[in-house]
C-alpha cells in the first residue's frame, strides 16, 4: 500500500510521483501564478527585471538545484562539477548565456578535507571551462549523519539569447526531435559504481556543460529551434511525455535511431533499468523544425560531445488523449509512460 501522507524517495525520482507532489503541494502552497503556468515549469525562469538590467531588455534567465548524489565521486566526474554541469545546463536549454552561479555547501561532521578539496577543484574547473564566475556561496557543517558527506547547492543567472523563442507553444505537427548521443551514461555509471559493477569497457558519467552547444544551435538556427531540455531525471521518456502532455501532441520514437552506449545499456540490463528512464547529464534533447533537423544534427555533431547526435522522433497531431510510441527495433510499438520514481535511482 502506498503511503501518501508521507514524502517517499520516489518523489524526488522525476517522474509521476514528483509532478504530483510539484503539483498538489508544492505550487498550491506557494501560490505564485507564474509558476502554475506550464510554460513556466522549465529548467530555468525568463524574467524581467524592475528598472531594467545590464541584459538584452532587462531580462535574465534564473535557476537554482541541489545536488545529493552518492558516491560522492565517481567515474567521469563528481558531485562538484555535476553541481556545476547541471546548473549551466538549465539555463542553457532555455535560451541563456550562463553568466554566474553560487555554490553552497552542506558538509557532515568528519569528512575528508582531502575529498572536499578533490570535490572544489573539479567544480571550479567545470565552472571555467563553460565560461561561467562562481560568484557568491555559503558553508554549513551539520553533525555526523546529517548529511551523506555533503550536498551542494547551486543558483545561476544568465542572458537570454536574442531570438531565442523557446517553448512548449512553438512546437508544431512534423517537427523532428534531436538527441545529442547515447542514453544512461550518467546514471549507468554512477549505479554501477554504487553496485560495485565491473565491464570490460569503462562507463564514465556523461557529465558535461551543454552551454557551447545550445549557443551554436540557437546562432545557425535562431526560431528553428522549438524547445529544448536536457533529459536529466526521469530520462528521455520524462521528457518526451512531458512535451506531449503540455502541448496535446502524439509523439513517435524510432527506437533504431537512438544512439546506444553497450556498455550502458548491459549495466541497465544487469539492474532491470530502462535506459528510456535513467538519467543524463551531458545529452540534449531540441525539437526543431523538420526543415531543420539535418542541419541540426550537423550542428550538433561538430562539437565533442554530441558526434552520434540523431534524429530520434518527430511530432504528431493533436489529441486528445496524446501519446508517446516506441516503434521498436522488431516494428512493434509500446507507448512511453511517465516513469512513476520507484524504480529511478538517484543519480543527482
Amino acid at each position: 500500500m502506498v503511503d501518501t501522507e508521507h514524502i517517499q524517495i520516489a518523489h524526488g525520482g522525476g517522474g509521476q510521483m514528483t509532478n504530483e507532489l510539484i503539483e498538489q503541494v508544492i505550487l498550491p502552497a506557494l501560490g505564485d501564478a507564474s509558476l502554475q503556468d506550464p510554460s513556466g515549469l522549465t529548467d530555468a525562469a525568463v524574467l524581467t527585471l524592475w528598472g531594467g538590467a545590464a541584459s538584452a531588455g532587462g531580462r535574465i534567465a534564473f535557476t537554482t538545484d541541489s545536488y545529493v548524489v552518492q558516491p560522492l565521486e565517481f567515474p567521469g566526474a563528481d558531485i562538484g562539477k555535476l553541481a556545476i554541469c547541471g546548473t549551466v545546463n538549465d539555463l542553457s536549454v532555455v535560451g541563456a548565456r550562463p553568466v554566474a552561479l553560487s555554490l553552497a555547501l552542506v558538509l557532515e561532521e568528519g569528512l575528508e578535507i582531502a575529498l572536499l578539496r578533490r570535490v572544489l577543484e573539479s567544480a571550479g574547473a567545470a565552472a571555467r571551462d563553460a565560461g561561467v564566475k562562481i560568484a557568491t556561496g555559503d558553508t554549513k557543517v551539520v553533525e555526523r549523519g546529517g548529511v551523506a558527506g555533503m550536498i551542494i547547492n547551486t543558483a545561476g543567472v544568465g542572458v537570454p539569447l536574442e531570438g531565442a523563442a523557446l517553448g512548449f507553444a512553438n512546437i508544431r505537427q512534423g517537427d523532428k526531435i534531436v538527441l545529442s548521443g547515447p542514453l544512461g551514461e550518467h546514471g549507468m555509471a554512477v549505479m554501477s559504481q554504487r553496485k560495485g559493477l565491473s565491464f570490460r569497457a569503462e562507463l564514465k558519467s556523461d557529465c558535461a556543460a551543454l552551454n557551447g552547444l545550445t549557443q551554436a544551435l540557437l546562432a545557425e538556427l535562431g526560431g528553428a529551434v522549438r524547445f529544448m531540455r536536457d533529459p536529466t531525471r526521469g530520462g528521455l521518456a520524462a521528457t518526451l511525455v512531458e512535451v506531449s502532455t503540455a502541448t496535446g501532441r502524439d509523439i513517435e520514437v524510432d527506437e533504431s535511431a537512438i544512439p546506444v552506449n553497450r556498455t550502458a545499456k548491459a549495466a541497465a540490463e544487469m539492474l532491470g533499468l530502462d535506459l528510456l528512464t535513467i538519467a543524463n547529464e551531458g545529452k540534449l534533447v531540441a525539437v526543431v523544425s523538420s526543415e531543420a533537423a539535418s542541419a541540426a544534427v550537423e550542428i550538433m555533431r561538430r562539437n565533442l560531445l554530441a558526434t552520434r547526435a540523431a534524429v530520434v522522433g518527430t511530432i504528431g497531431p493533436a489529441n486528445a488523449t496524446p501519446l508517446v510510441e516506441l516503434v521498436t527495433n522488431v516494428g512493434g510499438r509500446i507507448v512511453v509512460q511517465m516513469p512513476y520514481g520507484e524504480e529511478l535511482p538517484r543519480i543527482c
